[in-house]
Protein backbone atom coordinates (compact mmCIF):
# COMPACT_ATOMS: atom_id res chain seq x y z
CA UNK A 1 0.00 0.00 0.00
CA UNK A 2 1.32 3.41 -0.98
CA UNK A 3 0.79 6.42 1.29
CA UNK A 4 0.12 9.80 -0.36
CA UNK A 5 0.00 12.73 2.03
CA UNK A 6 -0.01 15.90 -0.07
CA UNK A 7 -2.95 17.20 -2.07
CA UNK A 8 -0.42 18.68 -4.51
CA UNK A 9 0.77 15.20 -5.46
CA UNK A 10 0.33 14.69 -9.25
CA UNK A 11 -1.77 11.56 -8.69
CA UNK A 12 -4.19 13.45 -6.47
CA UNK A 13 -4.51 16.18 -9.09
CA UNK A 14 -5.27 13.52 -11.71
CA UNK A 15 -7.90 11.88 -9.50
CA UNK A 16 -9.54 15.25 -8.96
CA UNK A 17 -9.67 15.89 -12.70
CA UNK A 18 -11.72 12.70 -13.13
CA UNK A 19 -14.62 14.50 -11.48
CA UNK A 20 -15.00 16.35 -14.82
CA UNK A 21 -16.50 14.87 -17.97
CA UNK A 22 -13.69 16.33 -20.08
CA UNK A 23 -11.05 14.32 -18.25
CA UNK A 24 -13.17 11.17 -18.19
CA UNK A 25 -13.62 11.38 -21.95
CA UNK A 26 -9.92 12.07 -22.46
CA UNK A 27 -8.62 9.20 -20.31
CA UNK A 28 -11.36 6.58 -20.57
CA UNK A 29 -11.38 6.41 -16.78
CA UNK A 30 -13.89 7.38 -14.08
CA UNK A 31 -14.03 7.44 -10.30
CA UNK A 32 -16.51 5.69 -8.02
CA UNK A 33 -17.09 6.41 -4.35
CA UNK A 34 -18.20 4.18 -1.50
CA UNK A 35 -17.73 0.56 -0.44
CA UNK A 36 -20.60 -0.86 -2.49
CA UNK A 37 -19.55 0.65 -5.80
CA UNK A 38 -15.91 -0.24 -5.25
CA UNK A 39 -16.89 -3.84 -4.51
CA UNK A 40 -19.04 -4.07 -7.65
CA UNK A 41 -16.20 -2.63 -9.74
CA UNK A 42 -13.79 -5.17 -8.25
CA UNK A 43 -16.11 -8.05 -9.13
CA UNK A 44 -16.26 -6.76 -12.71
CA UNK A 45 -12.48 -6.45 -13.01
CA UNK A 46 -12.73 -2.80 -14.00
CA UNK A 47 -10.51 -1.18 -11.33
CA UNK A 48 -7.16 0.43 -12.02
CA UNK A 49 -6.50 1.71 -8.49
CA UNK A 50 -8.15 1.88 -5.07
CA UNK A 51 -7.93 4.97 -2.83
CA UNK A 52 -8.72 4.53 0.86
CA UNK A 53 -8.61 6.85 3.84
CA UNK A 54 -5.85 6.17 6.34
CA UNK A 55 -6.98 4.13 9.34
CA UNK A 56 -9.77 2.52 7.28
CA UNK A 57 -9.27 -1.15 6.51
CA UNK A 58 -10.41 -2.74 3.28
CA UNK A 59 -13.05 -5.43 3.95
CA UNK A 60 -11.72 -8.98 3.93
CA UNK A 61 -14.32 -9.79 1.27
CA UNK A 62 -12.58 -7.45 -1.21
CA UNK A 63 -10.62 -9.61 -3.62
CA UNK A 64 -8.34 -6.87 -4.92
CA UNK A 65 -5.30 -9.07 -5.54
CA UNK A 66 -2.48 -7.02 -7.08
CA UNK A 67 -4.63 -3.91 -7.61
CA UNK A 68 -2.65 -0.85 -6.42
CA UNK A 69 -3.99 0.72 -3.22
CA UNK A 70 -3.19 4.25 -2.08
CA UNK A 71 -3.80 5.39 1.49
CA UNK A 72 -4.57 9.09 1.91
CA UNK A 73 -5.46 11.51 4.73
CA UNK A 74 -8.99 12.76 5.27
CA UNK A 75 -8.34 16.11 3.56
CA UNK A 76 -7.70 14.32 0.26
CA UNK A 77 -10.83 12.24 0.78
CA UNK A 78 -12.82 15.46 1.19
CA UNK A 79 -11.20 16.83 -1.96
CA UNK A 80 -12.49 13.87 -3.99
CA UNK A 81 -15.82 13.28 -2.27
CA UNK A 82 -19.11 14.33 -3.83
CA UNK A 83 -21.25 13.07 -0.97
CA UNK A 84 -22.03 14.76 2.34
CA UNK A 85 -20.73 11.85 4.43
CA UNK A 86 -17.96 10.14 2.47
CA UNK A 87 -17.14 6.54 3.39
CA UNK A 88 -13.44 7.08 2.77
CA UNK A 89 -12.96 4.82 -0.23
CA UNK A 90 -12.78 5.40 -3.99
CA UNK A 91 -11.70 3.47 -7.06
CA UNK A 92 -10.38 4.56 -10.43
CA UNK A 93 -12.18 2.46 -13.04
CA UNK A 94 -12.01 1.76 -16.74
CA UNK A 95 -14.96 2.88 -18.82
CA UNK A 96 -16.96 0.27 -20.70
CA UNK A 97 -15.56 -0.15 -24.19
CA UNK A 98 -17.79 -1.05 -27.12
CA UNK A 99 -18.42 -4.74 -26.42
CA UNK A 100 -17.33 -7.16 -29.12
CA UNK A 101 -20.72 -8.82 -28.75
CA UNK A 102 -23.79 -6.64 -28.23
CA UNK A 103 -26.20 -9.30 -29.37
CA UNK A 104 -29.16 -9.81 -27.12
CA UNK A 105 -32.89 -9.97 -27.01
CA UNK A 106 -33.63 -6.78 -25.09
CA UNK A 107 -32.28 -3.26 -25.38
CA UNK A 108 -32.91 0.06 -23.68
CA UNK A 109 -32.11 3.05 -25.91
CA UNK A 110 -31.92 6.38 -24.06
CA UNK A 111 -32.47 9.54 -26.08
CA UNK A 112 -31.24 12.78 -24.47
CA UNK A 113 -32.16 12.11 -20.83
CA UNK A 114 -30.49 14.90 -18.90
CA UNK A 115 -31.23 14.34 -15.22
CA UNK A 116 -28.49 12.22 -13.59
CA UNK A 117 -30.87 10.66 -11.09
CA UNK A 118 -33.19 9.59 -13.89
CA UNK A 119 -30.40 8.11 -15.98
CA UNK A 120 -28.93 6.18 -13.07
CA UNK A 121 -32.33 4.85 -12.05
CA UNK A 122 -33.03 3.75 -15.63
CA UNK A 123 -29.73 1.87 -15.85
CA UNK A 124 -30.45 0.19 -12.51
CA UNK A 125 -34.00 -0.69 -13.58
CA UNK A 126 -32.78 -2.10 -16.89
CA UNK A 127 -30.35 -4.28 -14.94
CA UNK A 128 -33.13 -5.50 -12.66
CA UNK A 129 -35.44 -6.21 -15.62
CA UNK A 130 -32.80 -8.35 -17.33
CA UNK A 131 -32.10 -6.00 -20.24
CA UNK A 132 -29.09 -7.13 -22.27
CA UNK A 133 -27.69 -3.78 -23.46
CA UNK A 134 -28.26 -0.12 -22.50
CA UNK A 135 -27.31 2.50 -25.10
CA UNK A 136 -27.00 6.11 -23.93
CA UNK A 137 -27.48 8.49 -26.84
CA UNK A 138 -26.28 11.97 -27.68
CA UNK A 139 -27.66 14.78 -25.55
CA UNK A 140 -27.85 12.63 -22.43
CA UNK A 141 -26.03 13.41 -19.20
CA UNK A 142 -22.65 11.69 -18.92
CA UNK A 143 -23.27 8.14 -17.72
CA UNK A 144 -20.15 8.36 -15.51
CA UNK A 145 -21.41 11.45 -13.68
CA UNK A 146 -21.13 10.77 -9.94
CA UNK A 147 -24.88 11.17 -9.37
CA UNK A 148 -25.62 8.74 -12.20
CA UNK A 149 -23.22 6.22 -10.70
CA UNK A 150 -24.77 6.49 -7.24
CA UNK A 151 -28.30 6.17 -8.60
CA UNK A 152 -27.37 3.12 -10.66
CA UNK A 153 -25.92 1.40 -7.56
CA UNK A 154 -23.33 -0.66 -9.44
CA UNK A 155 -25.42 -1.63 -12.45
CA UNK A 156 -22.80 -0.08 -14.75
CA UNK A 157 -20.72 -3.14 -13.87
CA UNK A 158 -23.47 -5.72 -14.47
CA UNK A 159 -24.39 -5.21 -18.12
CA UNK A 160 -23.05 -3.30 -21.15
CA UNK A 161 -23.88 0.40 -20.76
CA UNK A 162 -22.44 2.13 -23.80
CA UNK A 163 -22.57 5.40 -25.68
CA UNK A 164 -24.14 5.22 -29.12
CA UNK A 165 -26.13 6.80 -31.90
CA UNK A 166 -29.75 5.90 -31.13
CA UNK A 167 -30.84 6.36 -34.75
CA UNK A 168 -28.17 3.96 -36.01
CA UNK A 169 -29.02 1.44 -33.29
CA UNK A 170 -32.71 1.66 -34.19
CA UNK A 171 -31.95 0.96 -37.86
CA UNK A 172 -29.68 -1.97 -37.03
CA UNK A 173 -32.13 -3.57 -34.62
CA UNK A 174 -35.02 -3.26 -37.07
CA UNK A 175 -32.83 -4.83 -39.77
CA UNK A 176 -32.32 -7.77 -37.40
CA UNK A 177 -36.07 -8.17 -37.05
CA UNK A 178 -36.17 -6.91 -33.47
CA UNK A 179 -39.22 -4.73 -32.78
CA UNK A 180 -38.35 -1.22 -31.61
CA UNK A 181 -40.90 0.61 -29.47
CA UNK A 182 -40.88 4.35 -28.95
CA UNK A 183 -42.60 6.23 -26.16
CA UNK A 184 -44.91 9.16 -26.89
CA UNK A 185 -48.02 10.91 -25.61
CA UNK A 186 -49.53 11.46 -29.06
CA UNK A 187 -50.04 9.12 -32.02
CA UNK A 188 -49.28 6.17 -29.79
CA UNK A 189 -51.17 3.17 -28.46
CA UNK A 190 -51.63 1.95 -24.88
CA UNK A 191 -48.67 -0.22 -23.96
CA UNK A 192 -50.83 -3.16 -22.83
CA UNK A 193 -52.20 -3.56 -26.36
CA UNK A 194 -48.76 -4.71 -27.52
CA UNK A 195 -48.16 -8.43 -27.36
CA UNK A 196 -44.70 -8.97 -25.90
CA UNK A 197 -42.53 -11.35 -27.93
CA UNK A 198 -39.59 -11.44 -25.53
CA UNK A 199 -37.30 -9.72 -28.03
CA UNK A 200 -37.52 -5.92 -28.13
CA UNK A 201 -35.87 -2.53 -27.92
CA UNK A 202 -37.42 0.37 -26.03
CA UNK A 203 -36.59 4.01 -26.74
CA UNK A 204 -37.19 6.51 -23.94
CA UNK A 205 -36.53 10.20 -24.21
CA UNK A 206 -35.85 13.61 -22.78
CA UNK A 207 -37.74 14.70 -19.66
CA UNK A 208 -39.31 17.72 -21.35
CA UNK A 209 -39.44 16.87 -25.05
CA UNK A 210 -39.65 13.11 -25.07
CA UNK A 211 -38.23 10.97 -27.86
CA UNK A 212 -37.27 12.87 -31.01
CA UNK A 213 -39.78 12.86 -33.87
CA UNK A 214 -37.14 11.42 -36.19
CA UNK A 215 -36.81 8.34 -33.98
CA UNK A 216 -40.54 8.00 -33.46
CA UNK A 217 -41.04 7.89 -37.23
CA UNK A 218 -38.84 4.77 -37.49
CA UNK A 219 -40.27 2.59 -34.74
CA UNK A 220 -42.33 -0.57 -34.95
CA UNK A 221 -44.91 1.12 -32.70
CA UNK A 222 -45.07 3.97 -30.22
CA UNK A 223 -46.48 3.35 -26.77
CA UNK A 224 -47.99 5.38 -23.96
CA UNK A 225 -48.95 4.59 -20.37
CA UNK A 226 -52.51 5.65 -19.55
CA UNK A 227 -52.85 8.16 -16.71
CA UNK A 228 -55.75 7.29 -14.40
CA UNK A 229 -55.39 10.17 -11.99
CA UNK A 230 -54.86 13.92 -12.40
CA UNK A 231 -51.11 13.88 -13.04
CA UNK A 232 -50.13 15.14 -16.47
CA UNK A 233 -47.39 12.58 -16.96
CA UNK A 234 -45.08 10.02 -15.36
CA UNK A 235 -41.44 10.52 -14.50
CA UNK A 236 -39.37 9.04 -17.35
CA UNK A 237 -37.54 6.60 -15.06
CA UNK A 238 -40.83 5.32 -13.60
CA UNK A 239 -42.34 4.95 -17.07
CA UNK A 240 -39.24 3.09 -18.21
CA UNK A 241 -39.61 0.58 -15.38
CA UNK A 242 -43.27 -0.11 -16.17
CA UNK A 243 -42.55 -0.69 -19.85
CA UNK A 244 -39.41 -2.79 -19.40
CA UNK A 245 -41.18 -5.20 -17.07
CA UNK A 246 -44.23 -5.42 -19.34
CA UNK A 247 -42.19 -6.05 -22.48
CA UNK A 248 -40.15 -8.72 -20.70
CA UNK A 249 -43.24 -10.74 -19.83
Amino acid sequence: MKYIQSSSNPKVKQWKKLLTKKERDKTGLFIVEGFHLVEEALKAGRIEEIIVQENIDLPSSFDYGSTPVSSVPVDIIKLLAETDTPQGIFAICHQEQQPSNTEGVSYLLIDAVQDPGNLGTMIRTADAAGVDVVVVGNGSVDMYNSKVLRSAQGSHFHLPVIKGDISAWTNNLLDQGIPVYGTALENAEPFHQIQSTGSYALIVGNEGNGVSKELLSKTTANLYIPIHGKSESLNVAVATGILLYYLRA
